[in-house]
C-alpha cells in the first residue's frame, strides 16, 4: 500500500508532461470563460444602463388618467430601496416677447434623471455642458425651436399661466425624450414646485403624472410584483425593453454577448478535453502497477476521483487568479473606449459557467477511460489491449457530448443556441467520416521517398486517427470562432443599414390633404425630399370578432393599444422593411381586410379571418384579418399596427397625413421658415434620439469587437493543446528521422506541409459546418436574413492552414537544437 501511495504521489504527478498539460489547460479554460464572461456581464450592465437613460431610469410608472399615483406607493419603493423621482407632463400656451406659443411642459423634481444626462448651453453662443439635474425653482430651460421661434435669450422672462419664469438655459437634449406626441411642440422643462402656482393644471386638465424609479433589478421586480396588483387600465410600467425604439438591438446585442459565452464554454470545454483525454490514457501503466499491487478497482476509482478534484481544484484557483486582473485590465480599456467611467464589480453567478466547465468537462472526459481501465485485467492493461473505440467507448462518447452541451444549455438558457449549434457539428462530423474514408483509400497506395510531400502525406496516413481526431478538434474550434464572426459581420451590417448617415431624424404630422403637395415641394426645393407619406386616421380597437376586445383578451395581457387611439393608414404597398409572416398583402382592387402587425396580433391572439371592429368618431369599421406582417420600429420612419387597402374600409374617412425625412444639423434654420408658412402641421425632431441610439451602437460594436478576440485567443490556446497532446510521438519520428540521416531542411518542410494540410482540411470543414450554424441561428436568434459570407470565411481554410504551419514548427524545436540521442533518452 506504501508503494501505492508513493505511486500515486502528487509530486511525483507533478513531473508528469500530461499532468502539468491538464493543470494549463483548465487554467486557460477557466481564465478564458470567467474574463469573457465577467467582461459580457459587464458589457450587458453598461449597455442597460445606457439604454435606461431612454427613460431617465430604470423603470417608468405613467398615470394617463389626469391623477396623481396614491403616495403609499412612492412610500414603498422607499421602503425597498429604490430611488425615486416625478415628472408632470402637460402642454400649454406661453407668452414670450409678445408673442403667444403652445408648448409642451415638462414639470421635474430634483431627483429628475435617475439615469442619464441633459444637455444644456447657457446661450446660443456657448459651449455645450451635461448635467443631471433639471432647472431649479423659478427658473426655465427652453429649447433651441421655442428660442428662435419667440426671439428669445437667456435671461429673459417666460409666462408660463399666471407665473413669469427666468430662461436660465438652453435645453439641447434631454436623456427620455422620445416619440410621444407631447414632443410634437417646442419642450419648456420647470421644476415640478412651480407647477401649482402657474394654475394651468385644472380639473379636468389633460396631464400626464410620471414617476421614475431606479435601483437593482432585483428590487425592481419585487416592486412591481407588489405594485401589479393596484395598477388600473390606465397606468403603464415600463422598462426599457418594453419601448420599440432601442429594444429590439439591445436584445440583439445580449443575445450576441450569450453566443460569444456559450462559445468560450465550448472552446474550453474542447481544450480541458484533450487534455484530459491524453492525462488518462497516459494512465495507463500506473492502473496496471497498481493492480499488481492488490489495489482494487474501487480503490483505484477513488484515488483518481480524488486526484482529478485535486487538479480541478488548483486550475480553477489558478484560472480565477488570472482572469481577475485580466477583467480589471479589459474594464479600465472599456472605459477609454467608451469614454466614460465602468465599474469594476465582480458578478459571482458569472463566474460559476467557468468553474461548472472545468470540473465537468475534467470528470467527463479524463474519468471515464481510467473507469474502464481499473476493470481491466493488469496483463492486458500492460500490453495496451484495451483501444479507445468499438462498444466500450460509446458510452464515453454519449457522457461527453452530453456534458459539453448541457453545459452550453445550462449558460446560455437558448434551446435554439444548443440545437444551433449541436447541428453544426453534426455536419461536421458526418462530413469528417467521409474524409476519413476518403483520406484512408487515397494515402494507402502513398509510398515514403526522399521528398517532403511524400513525407508529409506518409505522415498523415500513419497517424491517421490522430489526424483525423486533431482534424476535428481544429474543425470545431474554427467552426465555432468562424460562427462568431459570421453573426457578427450579420448583425453589425444590420443595425447599419437601420440607421444609416441620412437616417430620418425629422416627422412632419397632421398635413392636411390639400397641403401635401405643398410641403412635398418645400423640402423638394431645399433639397431635402420627403419621404414616403403616408394617410392617418385615428381609430379605437373595440371589438374582436364581435365581443369587446377587453373582455376577450386576457387580463394577464397588458396591451397598451387597447388604452388609447391607434393610428391607422392604407397603403398600396408593402413597406421595405415589413415582411408578411401569414397571409398576404393586398393585391390589385382589393379592398377588404387589415394588415396587423405581427406582436400585437400575438398579444391579442389573433388569426387570419378574425374580424377586428374599429370606432372611429361616431363611425364603426368591421374587417376581417388578412394579413400579419413584422414592423421594424427602429427603421426612424412612420410605422403603423392596422394597414388597409386604398379604397377600403378607411375609405370617405377625416385623415391627416404623416411622413419623414432627414435634414442636416446646419439646414435647422429651414425648420422656422417652415413653421411661419405651414403652422397646422406639427413637427418632431427625433436627430437627438438617434445620435443616443447610434451611440449604443457605437458601444455594443465595440464589446463585440472584445469578445472576438477574447474568443479567438481561447481558439488559439484550443489548437496548441491539441498539437502538443501528439508532441512526444512526432518529437520522437523527428529524432529517428535525423539519427537516419534525413536533413533538416527536410524535416521542417514535410512537418510544415503536414501540419498544413491538416489546417485545410479543417478549415473547410470548420466554415461549411459554421455557414450551417449561422443559418440556423440568424432565422432562430437574431430574426434576420441569411446570407454567404465568402468574403470571410474564404480567408480561413488558408488562414488555418498556416497557423498550424507553424504550430508544426513549433513542435520540431527540440528536434532541431537538440542532439537524437539525447532527445530519444529524455522521451523515453
Amino acid at each position: 500500500m506504501a508503494a501505492a501511495k508513493k505511486l500515486m504521489s502528487v509530486r511525483r504527478d507533478w513531473r508528469e508532461r500530461d499532468v502539468r498539460v491538464v493543470l494549463a489547460a483548465l487554467i486557460i479554460a477557466v481564465a478564458t470563460v470567467a474574463t469573457i464572461a465577467l467582461f459580457a456581464s459587464q458589457l450587458q450592465h453598461t449597455l442597460v444602463s445606457s439604454a435606461s437613460s431612454f427613460l431617465a431610469a430604470d423603470r417608468q410608472l405613467e398615470a394617463e388618467n389626469g391623477r396623481p399615483v396614491p403616495e403609499e406607493w412612492i412610500t414603498e419603493a422607499a421602503k425597498r430601496e429604490l430611488e425615486t423621482g416625478r415628472m408632470v407632463e402637460f402642454s400649454t400656451m406661453v407668452f414670450g416677447s409678445d408673442a403667444f406659443q403652445l408648448v409642451s411642459v415638462k414639470a421635474v423634481s430634483n431627483e429628475y434623471p435617475l439615469r442619464g444626462e441633459l444637455e444644456i448651453q447657457g446661450s446660443s453662443e456657448d459651449s455645450r455642458e451635461q448635467v443631471q439635474h433639471g432647472p431649479a425653482p423659478g427658473e426655465v430651460w427652453i429649447n433651441p425651436r421655442l428660442l428662435r421661434l419667440l426671439d428669445m435669450r437667456t435671461g429673459d422672462t417666460l409666462e408660463v399661466g399666471s407665473r413669469n419664469l427666468t430662461v436660465s438655459r438652453v435645453l439641447l437634449r434631454e436623456p427620455d425624450g422620445g416619440f410621444s406626441l407631447s414632443a410634437l411642440a417646442p419642450r419648456v422643462m420647470m421644476h415640478v414646485d412651480d407647477v401649482a402656482s402657474t394654475g394651468v393644471i385644472q380639473e379636468g386638465s389633460r396631464v400626464e403624472y410620471i414617476y421614475l424609479f431606479a435601483g437593482t433589478e432585483t428590487a425592481l421586480e419585487s416592486y412591481y410584483q407588489w405594485l401589479q396588483p393596484q395598477l388600473e387600465p390606465s397606468h403603464e410600467w415600463e422598462g426599457v425593453r418594453d419601448g420599440e425604439t432601442f429594444s429590439r438591438s439591445l436584445e440583439r446585442a445580449e443575445r450576441f454577448l450569450l453566443l460569444g459565452g456559450s462559445l468560450a464554454v465550448l472552446l474550453a470545454a474542447v481544450a480541458v478535453a484533450v487534455a484530459s483525454r491524453q492525462y488518462a490514457l497516459s494512465q495507463r501503466d500506473t492502473v496496471a502497477l497498481l493492480k499488481t499491487l492488490g489495489l482494487g478497482s474501487s480503490g483505484i476509482g477513488a484515488l483518481y476521483l480524488k486526484r482529478l478534484a485535486l487538479w480541478g481544484v488548483t486550475g480553477m484557483v489558478g484560472g480565477l487568479l488570472v482572469a481577475v486582473p485580466l477583467f480589471w485590465l479589459l474594464t479600465q480599456l472599456l472605459s477609454e473606449a467608451l469614454d466614460r467611467p465602468v465599474a469594476f464589480q465582480l458578478d459571482s453567478s458569472a463566474l460559476m459557467p467557468a468553474l461548472l466547465t472545468a470540473l465537468v468537462s475534467l470528470f467527463a472526459f479524463a474519468y471515464p477511460p481510467i473507469r474502464r481501465l481499473k476493470h481491466v485485467p493488469a496483463m492486458r492493461v500492460l500490453r495496451s489491449q484495451p483501444g479507445e473505440t468499438g462498444r466500450e467507448a460509446i458510452p464515453d462518447m454519449l457522457i461527453a457530448i452530453v456534458a459539453v452541451f448541457g453545459l452550453v444549455w445550462l449558460y446560455a438558457g437558448e434551446l435554439s443556441l444548443v440545437v444551433a449549434l449541436l447541428g453544426g457539428l453534426v455536419l461536421l462530423l458526418g462530413a469528417l467520416a467521409s474524409l476519413g474514408w476518403l483520406l484512408v483509400a487515397a494515402l494507402r497506395r502513398v509510398r515514403g521517398g526522399g521528398h517532403s510531400w511524400r513525407l508529409a502525406l506518409v505522415g498523415l496516413y500513419r497517424h491517421r486517427r490522430a489526424s483525423l481526431s486533431q482534424i476535428a478538434v481544429f474543425a470545431m474550434t474554427l467552426m465555432l470562432a468562424t460562427t462568431l464572426i459570421l453573426v457578427r459581420t450579420s448583425l453589425l451590417d444590420d443595425w447599419q443599414a437601420q440607421l444609416p448617415d441620412d437616417a430620418p431624424n425629422h416627422f412632419l404630422i397632421n398635413i392636411a390633404p390639400d397641403a401635401v403637395d405643398e410641403v412635398a415641394s418645400f423640402w423638394e426645393e431645399r433639397g431635402q425630399p420627403l419621404d414616403q407619406l403616408y394617410p392617418m386616421v385615428r381609430g379605437r380597437l373595440t371589438e374582436l370578432n364581435g365581443q369587446p376586445v377587453k373582455e376577450v383578451v386576457s387580463k394577464d395581457q397588458r396591451v397598451g393599444a387597447l388604452n388609447r387611439e391607434l393610428n391607422l393608414t392604407w397603403m398600396t404597398a408593402l413597406p421595405e422593411d415589413n415582411n408578411i409572416v401569414e397571409g398576404s398583402w393586398f393585391e390589385g382592387d382589393d379592398n377588404k381586410g387589415v394588415s396587423v402587425e405581427a406582436e400585437l396580433a400575438g398579444k391579442l391572439g389573433l388569426t387570419l379571418g378574425d374580424e377586428l371592429t374599429f370606432t372611429i368618431g361616431s363611425d364603426k369599421v368591421t374587417e376581417a384579418v388578412t394579413s400579419i406582417r413584422t414592423v421594424q420600429w427602429d427603421s426612424m420612419k412612420p410605422n403603423f399596427y392596422m394597414a388597409f387597402p386604398p379604397n377600403g374600409g378607411l375609405t370617405g374617412m377625416p385623415a391627416t397625413w404623416i411622413t419623414s425625412f432627414y435634414l442636416p444639423r446646419d439646414q435647422k434654420s429651414a425648420l422656422n421658415e417652415f413653421s411661419r408658412r405651414f403652422p397646422t402641421v406639427s413637427l418632431l425632431e427625433i436627430d437627438n434620439i438617434i445620435e443616443r441610439i447610434q451611440e449604443i451602437v457605437r458601444q455594443v460594436t465595440q464589446a463585440i469587437e472584445a469578445i472576438l478576440v477574447l474568443i479567438l485567443a481561447a481558439a488559439l490556446v484550443v489548437m496548441a493543446a491539441v498539437v502538443s497532446a501528439t508532441l512526444q510521438d512526432r518529437q520522437r519520428e523527428g529524432a529517428l528521422l535525423r539519427t537516419l540521416g534525413g536533413r533538416q531542411s527536410l524535416l521542417v518542410r514535410s512537418t510544415m506541409l503536414e501540419f498544413a494540410l491538416l489546417g485545410g482540411f479543417a478549415g473547410v470543414l470548420g466554415v461549411a459546418a459554421a455557414e450551417a450554424a449561422v443559418w440556423a441561428l440568424q432565422f432562430r436568434m437574431f430574426e434576420g436574413q441569411f446570407s454567404w459570407h465568402w468574403q470571410v470565411v474564404l480567408p480561413i481554410p488558408v488562414m488555418s492552414a498556416l497557423v498550424l504551419a507553424l504550430f508544426g514548427r513549433w513542435q520540431l524545436r527540440p528536434v532541431l537544437s537538440v542532439s537524437p540521442m539525447l532527445l530519444l533518452r529524455r522521451l523515453e
